[in-house]
């Protein structure tokens, strides 16, 4: 079997090596005799080190029109022949189009002249709505990388912001870097910029001796829209000029003295006879994979365990997507194959009490997840871990936003072989004992079924107000939320957000007064409410949030119950000037203070930092904290009583602390090649737990020193903190990133240190093409001993088609077993995986 895998592992290493050493091909003539590319045919630049200049320059064509006017709504013309998306712009057609210029540099300077001009042409049929940039500029100066989709803000790009609704809330954003390499997103008011968003689209950029030039064709059908001969489209469009001191041009001007973005943005009309279709587009997708692990379970009852390679297993499902119309979509998902392609980043998990957040990246959830989010995080997907069954339903009609998801998620009941046999062996003595309790008898194979709805209505042009339910139901665990938020525009410099949500459970809850969970009912309330100046200097936020005690979002995330939090965030920003050393200063204060529904404090914290940002994007701030914290033992266990000690140590329930910050950062981008990030924190009095980190180290407090089984004895300690990155990108292909993380604390005291993690981290990617790519990634802590790389190899020609193989291992070194916790000299295995992963999307018009 080992060898079969390796043939196949060779067999298609060649198949992509051949993919990314195709040239790039001539258009071929389509059966209507166009010679036009067929949209979603993606064509590769050549991967050579820098893609050479066109020659096609001179004849390239420009609209005899004059620029178009910013203060009215822009006619799009309507073409008569669908232009060759070659980036060459030497299409006839391109004569006849609306013809955008005269930008402006919104970032550093304010609506000044930008460094170089940019135009873009704008025109339709009934079928697509196409895009041609010029763009003026040393050559020398543009960064253009062959990069991976979505991957292309090291380089310069250009964006188009569609705001399709004209409702000025959300809109498409639409990149291209120069070499016609796509990235695409939404942005919201209120939320920004989200980049999960995939869009079936065709362009192509051409360097040029004096700059580049981009063609693009964007399908209607990919978009969700309300069109029409009067209908209305919001329009920004934008450009990045990276060696420019990160220099940002816009069509329209940007007033920095009123809040919003989309209500800023200028308007197109005129999209008239567009051909609205019904889009079924089908994605089925197969993953093939072989697996090692450890388990406890071996022939000779070695308690070490021992490793074992699972069979060759085969996983298959499907995901459809159906338009209803141009803004209501129908999606459904059988058996989806979710395995990540790439794994979350690493952290340092020591002395954490809360929940660490990590954003989804699945693409079935991604589709239309702006709809879900709200402050209170009442709605975190990834809540749902593996379901057999999704379905969900999203898109606007009139007024009205709405989305409604429904899943059947197999994990809670999807246990691992090892507590299967666990569980067999439960089984096979309660023969002998019938007193005998299986844990995880009554829910092995049993899923959980969750919902999330959601409703938003637009009030006025500038308010919305909004509703969330979502429920979550499995053995044991029944919990159902449901509540309002809104915002709304008070001025053109202040908006204001509210949401209240109301939560009922009917699960297990810790009482630290009887130190045992108790399977009971518990309701509560969650609430946030924020207010928001934004000013041409000065910048203003002021928040509060909070739950009780007994809230439980199931579907969403929440790091902490019983606690209230006051925030507050002043920032003052001098004017901006690229041509001085100095671009802009600017000094911020943040502000929080945390209590618990009885009023008793549990964490405040003041920090002021000042900032300046000077020439070859480089930025350097020093920031100063005060503050104090408080923790009681009922937070960690149980509550002391006559006749039982609580969770703390000694004759005090609670432990508090006043601590003091400094932390320095710095980032610089000097030239192409080199990007360094450096973050340094150091904390006098920081709060240790005492929860202990490990085998190398235990609980550092006196009172485990006294007795390892003693009562936890929280306590200040000092901490360092060190964040940094370094990225080095040699040629245009080829790209790596080292990333270092330092925790280090030290007890007060003791003197003994209570962890220290380093965390090793660096990627590597090869882009052989504008689709195919090879990454090498290697995560190491000094804390877990676990050593992790991950090698991939992936073809991506569009969205939904895609191939990859991939190997992914998790190796101690100088680690503890699992099963005895006893010392592991050197190098052991702990698991591993080679996967095959392909899709291939299917769209069909009706």
């Amino acid at each position: 079997m080992k060898n079969i895998i390796s043939l196949c592992f060779v067999v298609l290493l060649c198949a992509l090596h051949t993919f990314a050493q195709t040239p790039t091909p001539t258009p071929a003539t389509t059966a209507d005799g166009s010679g036009r590319t067929p949209l979603g045919t993606k064509t590769s630049a050549p991967p050579s080190a820098e893609p050479p200049a066109s020659d096609a320059e001179p004849s390239t064509v420009k609209p005899t029109t004059p620029y178009v006017r910013k203060d009215a709504p822009v006619v799009i013309p309507r073409f008569e022949n669908a232009p060759v998306i070659d980036g060459q712009l030497n299409d006839e057609v391109w004569r006849t189009a609306a013809l955008f210029g005269n930008f402006l540099q919104t970032d550093p300077g304010d609506n000044v002249a930008p460094t170089h001009p940019t135009e873009l042409m704008m025109g339709y049929d009934a079928k697509n709505l196409y895009l041609a940039f010029r763009i003026k500029q040393d050559r020398d100066t543009v960064r253009a990388t062959m990069a991976r989709r979505d991957n292309i803000f090291n380089d310069d790009y250009v964006l188009v912001h569609l705001d399709t609704f004209n409702d000025q809330r959300q809109a498409y954003l639409l990149f291209f870097s120069p070499l016609g390499i796509q990235a695409d997103g939404t942005f919201t008011e209120g939320t920004g910029e989200d980049y999960s968003l995939d869009i079936v689209m065709e362009s192509k950029g051409v360097l040029t001796e004096d700059g580049f030039t981009i063609e693009v064709a964007v399908p209607f059908k990919s978009l969700r829209y309300e069109a029409g001969k009067d209908k209305r489209w919001g329009l920004h469009i934008n450009r990045r000029v990276k060696y420019k001191n990160n220099e940002y041009n816009s069509w329209m001007p940007t007033n920095r003295s009123a809040s919003g973005w989309l209500n800023q943005a200028g308007q197109i009309t005129g999209l008239g006879g567009i051909e609205t279709t019904r889009q079924l587009e089908i994605n089925p997708s197969i993953t093939l994979s072989e697996s090692g692990r450890r388990t406890r379970y071996t022939f000779d009852n070695d308690p070490a365990g021992r490793y074992v390679n699972d069979p060759l297993k085969g996983e298959f499902g499907t995901t459809a997507k159906f338009s209803l119309t141009p803004a209501i979509t129908l999606d459904f998902a059988y058996n989806p194959d979710f395995a990540q392609v790439e794994a979350d980043a690493p952290v340092t998990t020591a002395n954490q009490r809360f929940p660490i957040f990590f954003p989804e990246k699945r693409p079935f959830f991604l589709e239309r997840i702006d709809i879900f989010r709200s402050g209170l995080d009442v709605v975190n997907t990834r809540a749902i871990i593996d379901p057999d069954v999704a379905v969900k339903l999203t898109g606007r009609r009139g007024r009205n936003t709405f989305g409604l998801l429904y899943a059947s998620d197999n994990a809670p009941g999807n246990y691992s072989k090892d507590e299967r046999q666990g569980l067999f062996e439960c089984q096979l003595a309660r023969r002998t004992d019938p007193t005998v309790e299986c844990g995880i008898e009554r829910f092995i194979d049993k899923n959980a079924h969750i919902a999330i709805l959601r409703v938003k209505r637009d009030i006025g042009s500038q308010h919305n107000l909004g509703l969330f339910a979502t429920t979550y139901h499995f053995i044991e665990r029944h919990n159902n939320t449901a509540g309002f938020d809104g915002r709304f525009r008070i001025d053109p410099k202040t908006v204001t957000e509210f949401q209240v949500l109301a939560t009922t459970s009917r699960s297990n809850f810790y009482d630290p007064d009887l130190d045992r969970t108790v399977y009971r009912t518990g309701n509560g309330f969650g609430y946030r409410a924020n207010l928001e100046r934004a000013d041409r200097n000065l910048y203003m936020n002021f928040l509060a949030i909070g739950r009780t005690r007994d809230y439980r979002a199931e579907v969403g995330f929440t790091q902490r119950y019983d606690s209230n939090d006051l925030s507050s965030n002043i920032k003052y920003e001098t004017d901006r000037d690229q041509k001085k050393t100095v671009i802009y200063k600017r000094v911020q204060n943040v502000t929080n203070i945390t209590y618990d529904w009885r009023g008793r404090s549990q964490y405040q914290v003041t920090a002021t930092s000042g900032m300046v940002a000077l020439q070859r994007q480089t930025y350097v701030q020093v920031s100063f904290q005060a503050g104090y914290e408080r923790v009681f033992e009922h937070e960690f266990g149980a509550k002391r009583s006559a006749t039982r000690p609580g969770a703390f140590f000694g004759p005090d329930p609670e432990r508090s602390s006043p601590f003091k910050t400094v932390q320095w950062f710095a980032e610089t981008t000097p030239n192409k090649q080199f990007f360094t990030y450096v973050f340094v924190d150091y904390t006098w009095g920081i709060m240790d737990y005492d929860l202990g980190n490990g085998p190398d180290f235990p609980r550092a407090s006196r009172a485990a020193l006294l007795y390892p089984d003693n009562g936890l004895d929280p306590g200040p300690g000092n901490q360092l903190f060190i964040d940094s990155s370094l990225r080095y990108q040699p040629t245009t292909a080829f790209q790596t990133q080292l990333n270092y993380n330092k925790r280090r604390l030290v007890r007060h005291d003791t003197g003994l240190v209570a962890f220290d993690d380093s965390i090793f981290s660096s990627r590597s990617t090869y882009q052989f093409s504008r689709n195919t790519f090879a990454r090498l990634r290697l995560d190491y802590s000094t804390l877990s001993k676990y050593f992790r790389p991950q090698l991939v190899v992936g073809w991506t020609p569009n969205p939904g088609t895609a191939l990859y193989l991939g190997y992914n291992d998790d190796v101690s070194y100088n680690g503890y077993n699992p099963f005895t916790g006893r010392f592991e000299p050197g190098f052991q295995g702990n698991g591993r995986t080679f996967f095959i992963k392909a899709s291939y999307l299917f769209r069909k018009s009706f």
